[in-house]
């Protein structure tokens, strides 16, 4: 919705600044999307003088002028203008002003030679119009060197977004009734004084009697003037429809675009001599087409309104007239229409048609329905002043649907609902401004409150509360917090959150998450130890998916198996569930389970990729047990007590004292086989599943919480040991063996080499590990360096019969 401040003036006579008008607005809820304030645009222009105007020495098309602007000396500008003659008073912009169209700062030039100190400016220069033709004359009376936005008097533009629920500010004077109720000035409300009628209308009413036609089109007032002159409007007019956007047409298509803006009352003009018969709405025929005025032509539904005469179809109700009945230059006699339409129909028919229209976007948002006869009495007055004429009484058919609510409110809700206390007089007077009626009192501490026709939108008790409260200024309503905890409390159980970080954990090593059922057929159940009868289902969704799932990983390779016949051969996958050991309730812990099959990855000319190994498995498995919270340094590693179902020697267990915390390994081959999983040669299947029901929990000591971390300023240290010592001997014992020998100074023990093979007796390996020591209080000496050499070594011969290497 735009409109400019003079405009506004016509409906509220106030003193606010264009800023102060923007802010009101917003605060009031018709949110201003910008501003368009041509005064700015024109700063440092002036008003200059055009004293000489003469033939450009190389240029017949061109002037030589001297122009006048106030300073001690006139500037020499060449102009091509067909109006620049010595004598008249233009828009003068000079060297350094930026040019509004262009947006780029004038500059001195040479002009087929001719020096040019300046521009003398047209209308579309100054985006004030498309007007190129010649340059804009100023009246003669304007002082020389005044800035020209003040001789001008030029009319900001605002742009406001208007709700869908505000239908009457689609209209300038509903915007002056908001404002006013603000306090930004005083309302004029300008009644509208009828016409009387000199004559019988010749053209009468066609109204429908139907109960569909009554609602679609409830309302129709029409007028027939006669005599009337269609001619240009004049420029008042013509600015104020320019300025919001609108192409002034003629006289008497202006006069209902203005009333339309104005009066949020659309409303159209036919050509009386153009129509046959009584005029009236009616349901448009099957097939019926119309030419719009828009120059395009639509195929009608039943379900749609027009206006017709007893011919054909002139206008689509609520939307858009035809060509057919079109006012031109021509015209001498006309017929109003002014009428109330469906607000529901309207916006089906342009939706249905893809047709927009500014009488569509009010009549679908809700037409005030009151407001017929006062349209059709605003039109006949400009067209009487503007076009001449004379007018015949008016036609009025139909009844308004019913409007008038009243409602019961309550003051003291202001308070309750809104938080902020308004005192009971500026209630009154808020509602009243906003065309509400009061009765106070109507019992004890509740008022009845009238809603005027134009407001449809306020329906109960709230929306009065929101009405007093927008006025008001929602600014006044003050911030209060929330009631809350002081601390909340949590909602996930520890084992919900060590499920939670192991999933993070694996999915971080590049593992991907699978979700597969929890039941599988029986022969993949006893290859994994399952097969139970009281795990069978009685009634299973698929034949082979009878049993309760013993094992996670059945399920991960026949996923891994589909992904490789689908040409995905090397992949990781996790799934995170339950597996069941027995049919009783409770007979299930949490696994996570880990599959890796095919190779480490594609070929690459650097890396050349390698098939998985138990290794792997391992390092997967201590990855999710040190993401769960396990005390994976003080684990031991045990291979006579995995599953069947891995591969013997390249298998093991990871324990914590007597419990077995995790399991990992190669997938035996014959496992594979039964479950027909094919991937691809040179590949290996490994897998792991981690017991997080058999991780500890941490322990809650009381007291202040401990630092995380204790960084220590002194420089680490590292020393390499070989050892030599029976194959059989695991390298975790060795590793936990120097671990304990100062779990303060020594922070780190790798394995970075085996050896076995020549130079070394059968039976015998060799492993390389690094130490790493870490001072916190002093450098350490060569003395303590070789002391606690000494006291690893011992700690390894005594734990696993190592020797060092000679």
């Amino acid at each position: 919705m735009k409109f400019t401040l003079s405009w506004l003036k016509d409906h509220l006579e106030t003193t606010a600044t264009v800023a102060e008008i923007a802010q009101a607005l917003t605060a009031l809820g018709l949110e201003v999307e910008g501003v368009d304030d041509p005064a700015a645009r024109l700063e440092g222009f002036v008003v200059g003088e055009v004293l000489e105007a003469g033939p450009h020495p190389d240029a017949d098309r061109l002037k030589l002028c001297r122009v006048a602007d106030g300073g001690p000396e006139p500037l020499q500008i060449v102009c091509g203008a067909p109006n620049a003659r010595a004598g008249i008073k233009v828009v003068l912009a000079r060297p350094g002003q930026v040019i509004p169209e262009s947006g780029q700062p004038l500059k001195v030039g040479r002009i087929r030679g001719v020096e040019s100190r300046g521009m003398m400016c047209s209308a579309r220069e100054l985006l004030m119009g498309e007007d190129h033709s010649g340059i804009i004359e100023l009246a003669a009376d304007v002082p020389v060197g005044a800035p020209a936005a003040q001789v001008m008097k030029l009319d900001p533009v605002f742009d406001v977004a208007i709700t869908p629920d505000r239908a009457d500010c689609l209209g300038v004077r509903g915007i002056a009734r908001d404002l006013a109720a603000a306090g930004l000035g005083t309302y004029r409300p300008k009644p509208v004084e009828p016409v009387a009628g000199q004559f019988e209308s010749p053209i009468g009413v066609a109204f429908g009697p139907s109960p569909e036609m009554k609602a679609a089109a409830p309302v129709f007032v029409g007028r027939y003037v006669r005599g009337v002159t269609n001619r240009e409007s004049p420029a008042w007019l013509k600015d104020r429809l320019t300025a919001v956007g609108l192409r002034p047409i003629s006289a008497l298509v202006d006069i209902t675009n203005l009333i339309t803006l104005d009066d949020a009352r659309p409303l159209h003009v036919f050509d009386a001599d153009k129509l046959t018969g009584p005029v009236g709405p009616r349901m448009a025929r099957e097939g019926e087409t119309l030419d719009a005025l828009n120059e395009k032509t639509y195929t009608l539904t039943p379900e749609m309104v027009v206006i017709a005469d007893a011919e054909k179809a002139h206008a689509i109700g609520g939307v858009m007239g035809g060509m057919d009945s079109a006012c031109d230059e021509g015209t001498t006699n006309v017929f109003i229409e002014s009428a109330l339409f469906d607000a529901a129909r309207t916006a089906r028919t342009g939706r249905a048609l893809g047709l927009d229209s500014d009488a569509r976007h009010r009549f679908e948002r809700g037409v005030d329905p009151e407001s017929c006869l006062r349209g059709c009495e605003m039109a006949t007055g400009l067209i009487l002043e503007l076009c001449g004429g004379e007018a015949s009484q008016v036609i009025y058919a139909g009844q308004p649907p019913s409007w008038k609510r009243f409602i019961a409110f309550r003051p003291a809700r202001v308070a309750a609902l809104g938080g902020v206390e308004v005192p009971e007089a500026e209630q009154v007077r808020i509602l009243t401004d906003l065309g509400f009626d009061v009765q106070r009192d109507a019992e004890p501490g509740v008022w009845t409150v009238a809603t005027p026709s134009w407001r449809g939108d306020v329906e109960g008790e709230p929306d009065v509360v929101e009405e007093i409260l927008r006025v008001r200024g929602f600014d006044h309503i003050p911030a209060v917090p929330m009631p809350r905890d002081p601390m909340p409390k949590p909602m996930l159980t520890d084992s919900q959150r060590r499920e939670n970080a192991t999933r993070r954990g694996l999915a971080a090593r590049g593992l991907m998450e699978a979700v597969t059922w929890s039941f599988m057929g029986r022969a993949q159940s006893l290859a994994f130890g399952g097969g139970a009868e009281d795990l069978t289902l009685v009634n299973p969704i698929s034949s082979d998916l009878d049993q309760m799932r013993p094992s996670i990983l059945p399920n991960l390779i026949a996923a891994a198996g589909r992904n490789a016949a689908r040409g995905f051969p090397d992949l990781g996958l996790f799934e995170i569930g339950p597996v069941f050991t027995a049919g009783t309730p409770g007979a299930q812990r949490p696994v996570a389970a880990i599959l890796r099959a095919g190779r480490s990855g594609p070929r690459h000319w650097r890396q050349p990729p390698r098939a998985w190994d138990v290794f792997d498995a391992k390092a997967d498995a201590l990855a999710a047990l040190a993401a769960a919270g396990a005390p994976v340094d003080s684990l031991q590693v045990s291979a006579d007590d995995a599953p069947g179902f891995y591969h013997p020697g390249r298998s093991g267990c990871l324990r914590l004292g007597p419990k077995v915390l995790a399991t990992f390994g190669e997938l035996h081959p014959r496992v594979l086989a039964e479950l027909d999983y094919k991937g691809p040669q040179g590949g290996a299947v490994v897998g792991a599943e981690v017991f997080l029901d058999q991780i500890p929990l941490p322990k809650r000591k009381g007291g202040p919480a401990r630092p995380l971390l204790k960084a220590s300023a002194l420089q680490p240290l590292s020393r390499d040991f070989a050892f030599v010592l029976d194959e059989a001997v695991p390298a975790s014992k060795l590793v936990a063996a120097i671990r304990g020998v100062d779990k303060k100074l020594i922070v780190d023990v790798g394995v970075f080499d085996l050896y076995q093979g020549e130079h070394l007796e059968p039976g015998r390996k060799s492993l390389a590990v690094s130490v790493t020591l870490q001072p916190s209080e002093a450098t350490l000496t060569d003395p303590e360096i070789e002391a606690i050499g000494q006291r690893i070594v011992a700690a390894a011969e005594k734990a696993t019969g190592a020797t060092l290497r000679g």
